[in-house]
C-alpha cells in the first residue's frame, strides 16, 4: 500500500480514496501535467488483477463518451502497472446516502443510461453495474468506470459470474451475462436512487420503497424500473433505452422531469 507524499514516477501520493480485493485507488497528483488523477493499482503480486486491468484499459480507450471515465495513461512504474484516470468527487454510492432532489435525481438517471447504452452499442457488456462504478464530477456530470469485468458480447458468450451480489442478475450469477443482465442492475441502482432502498430477492412487486418511488416518479418510470427488474431476461428491455433509436427510457426520464407537477417531491 502507498502512503501520502509517496511518489511513484512522476505522481505523488495524496491519499487512498478506495480499496478492494483486487487493486487499491488513490487520489494523486501528476508533477508533470499539474493535475490531479486517480490512480488504480493492483496489489502486489495479484496477477490475476493484473489481467483484468489490462483489459480495463482496452475496453475503456475503446469507449469515447461524456458519460464513460476516461483513462489517461496505463504504464508499469517501478514494477506496478498503473492506471491514471479523471478524478472525480465522488461515486454515485456516496452521493446516494445523502438528501438529493428529484430533479438531479433524474438528471443523473439519464446519464447512467445514456453511458450504459452507448456501451451496449458498442457491444460491450458492463457485468459490474453499481452505484460505486459511477463517478460524479463538477457540474452534476455523472460517468460509468471499472471495465474490469466487461465483456465483449458473441453469439454464445460464457463468463465467471463475477460482479457485486446486491445488483448481479441471476444468469449472471450463473456465469451466463447478457445485455439484459446490465439492465437488471441498472434497474437496481436506478430504483435505489429514486426510492433510497435496495430490493432484495425474490424481487417481487411492489417491493420495499415502492411508496417513495411513486411519490417522485411519474407511472411511466415506474413501470420501466418494474420491468428492468424482471428475473427472468426475456421479460427485461435488451437495451438500456438506446438513446440513438431514441432513447425511449432516457426520454422517460426527461419527461419526468419536465411535466413535474408544482408542489412535487424534491
Amino acid at each position: 500500500m502507498l502512503r501520502a507524499r509517496q511518489k511513484i514516477g512522476k505522481y505523488r501520493i495524496l491519499g487512498r480514496i478506495a480499496s478492494g480485493p483486487l487493486a487499491d485507488v488513490y487520489r494523486a497528483f501528476d508533477s508533470i501535467h499539474k493535475t490531479r488523477v486517480a490512480l488504480k493499482i493492483p496489489k502486489s503480486g495479484d496477477h490475476t488483477g493484473e489481467d483484468e486491468f489490462l483489459h480495463e484499459v482496452q475496453v475503456a480507450t475503446k469507449l469515447k463518451h461524456p458519460n464513460i471515465l476516461s483513462v489517461i495513461n496505463a504504464s508499469y512504474i517501478d514494477d506496478h502497472f498503473v492506471i491514471a484516470m479523471e478524478l472525480g468527487e465522488e461515486s454515485l454510492a456516496d452521493r446516494i446516502e445523502r438528501r438529493i432532489s428529484s430533479a438531479r435525481a433524474l438528471d443523473l438517471a439519464g446519464q447512467a443510461l445514456a453511458s450504459l447504452a452507448y456501451a451496449h452499442e458498442n457491444k460491450i457488456i458492463h457485468c459490474d453495474i453499481k452505484p460505486e462504478n459511477f463517478i460524479l464530477f463538477p457540474g452534476n456530470r455523472l460517468k460509468l468506470a471499472d471495465f474490469g469485468f466487461a465483456k465483449l458480447s458473441l453469439h454464445t458468450l460464457k463468463a465467471s459470474g463475477s460482479g457485486t451480489i446486491d445488483y448481479i442478475a441471476p444468469e449472471q450469477a450463473m456465469g451466463r451475462p447478457k445485455f439484459q443482465s446490465d439492465v437488471f442492475s441498472i434497474g437496481l441502482v436506478l430504483y435505489r436512487l429514486f426510492s433510497g432502498t435496495l430490493p432484495e430477492w425474490p424481487f417481487d412487486w411492489p417491493m420495499a420503497g415502492h411508496d417513495k418511488l411513486v411519490s417522485r416518479v411519474r407511472p411511466e418510470l415506474a413501470l420501466m424500473l418494474k420491468k428492468a427488474i424482471q428475473l427472468d431476461p426475456a421479460k427485461r428491455y435488451r437495451m438500456p433505452y438506446r438513446c440513438s433509436q431514441p432513447a425511449r427510457g432516457c426520454k422517460v426520464v426527461r419527461d419526468a422531469r419536465k411535466n413535474r407537477k408544482p408542489g412535487g417531491h424534491t
